[in-house]
Order: structure tokens, then C-alpha cells, then sequence
């Protein structure tokens, strides 16, 4: 059985930083593709970052490019989001979510598996 928890999520000014966690059981993260989404209140839940494959590639969407940080411990199956110069339009409830073969990029339709996600908060 497959399961996602996020963790790490919290209230940060404007400027700071956060690192986010997806811990995976039931899977293999290096044959998986693991991508971060957010959602904020009245928008449709958009793709931030991307990992996947025996190599790590990853996937960054353009408005956290040199911001954001994906990476994963395989031997603590976790996958981690690290966030830095945080702005207010980065505030959302983040998700990660797995599935096979799925390109990075890609939208939520694509991935059947999802945690409950964390809530992220930037404001002074």
C-alpha cells in the first residue's frame, strides 16, 4: 500500500525559508515519480517541482526556479522540498504525490497517489 506524508510545513515571513518532507512507504522512490503541487485558495492545484528516475531528474516550475530544491534520501525513501526567499505567492497548501512513468511536469490528473498535504504560510 502506497503512502505519502508531508511534514515541514508552517508560518515564515517573507524572505525565509522552509524545508518540506514527503515521506513515502510502499514504494521504491528511484523507480517513482515524485512531484511537489500547491494549491492556494481559489486556484487550480499547479506542478512546483519534480523528481524522478535512477538519476534525479528534475523539474522546476519557472516562478521557483533558484528558489526551490528537490532532492530525495533513498535509504530514508524521502523526498524534500527545501524553499528559500519565500514570497507571500508562495503561500498554498503543498502536496507531493507518486506514480509511475509519469513525465515531470505534468499535471495532477497524472499521479494516483497523494498525501494530505501541508500548509505554507508567508506573511510578515
Amino acid at each position: 500500500q502506497v503512502r505519502l506524508v508531508e511534514s515541514g510545513g508552517g508560518l515564515v515571513q517573507p524572505g525565509g525559508s522552509l524545508r518540506l518532507s514527503c515521506a513515502a512507504s510502499g514504494i521504491t522512490l528511484d523507480g517513482w515519480t515524485i512531484s511537489w503541487f500547491r494549491q492556494a485558495p481559489g486556484k487550480e492545484r499547479e506542478a512546483v517541482s519534480c523528481i524522478r528516475d535512477s538519476h534525479g531528474t528534475t523539474y522546476y516550475e519557472d516562478s521557483v526556479k533558484g528558489r526551490f530544491t528537490i532532492g530525495r534520501d533513498n535509504a530514508k525513501n524521502t523526498v524534500y522540498l527545501q524553499m528559500t526567499s519565500l514570497k507571500p505567492e508562495d503561500t498554498a497548501v503543498y502536496y507531493c504525490a507518486a506514480d509511475t512513468l509519469v513525465i515531470c511536469g505534468r499535471g495532477s490528473n497524472w499521479f494516483g497517489y497523494w498525501g494530505q498535504g501541508t500548509q505554507v504560510t508567508v506573511s510578515s
